[in-house]
């Protein structure tokens, strides 16, 4: 493959650090002034994949990897959140979006990211319903913590995320998470007792 060939692909990547500055806008309405970015999130999301995944049975690297993608196409359309997209119409098509982030790279990834993000997309295999579970614990996860630092209306990201898992590894780990604190996993990797 020759260097020009991945010209393209390098410009992907300079657009993909994009999202590490692009902020999840659905918190500002829970009064959270500087939110996690579409990065972070995507990272938690797909660490949360591979465990959810792993405990199903499931493809943990293909889970994880749907996960990374889920989101990538914000770095073209934003993060609009549920209240901005009654105004613009209708969501982008991630498909769509893809496709076009995707036309100049190199057929073997061009083929490949489509794909990744199809299968997540269509919902049709257990690791793409692990990595979707993924990302709506992250958001019930992340609103547990918007919680703790005092953001009470996050309670509504909560408790809209927890009933969009459909996993039974995901349900079982929304309700460990629902039944604890944000710092318990220090106080116990401490071995600080009650």
């Amino acid at each position: 493959m020759a260097d020009e060939d991945l010209a393209d692909v390098a410009h992907f990547l300079w657009e993909a650090g994009t999202l590490k500055a692009a902020r999840r806008t659905g918190w500002w309405m829970a009064g959270v002034r500087d939110p996690e970015s579409v990065a972070e999130h995507s990272w938690r999301t797909s660490v949360i994949a591979s465990v959810i995944a792993t405990l199903e049975g499931a493809d943990a690297a293909r889970a994880a990897h749907m996960a990374v993608w889920h989101d990538s196409q914000e770095s073209r359309t934003g993060d609009v959140n549920y209240l901005g997209r009654k105004y613009i119409g209708r969501k982008a098509d991630p498909q769509e979006v893809t496709a076009d982030q995707t036309a100049a790279m190199p057929e073997v990834l061009r083929v490949a990211v489509r794909a990744v993000v199809a299968e997540y997309e269509a919902q049709d295999s257990l690791e793409a319903r692990c990595a979707r579970d993924a990302d709506k614990l992250e958001c019930m996860l992340q609103g547990l913590e918007y919680k703790a630092q005092g953001f009470e209306s996050a309670q509504r990201w909560v408790k809209n995320s927890r009933a969009r898992i459909v996993t039974d590894s995901g349900q079982r780990l929304a309700d460990q998470l629902l039944a604890q604190a944000p710092l318990d996993w220090l106080r116990a990797a401490i071995g600080e007792k009650d």
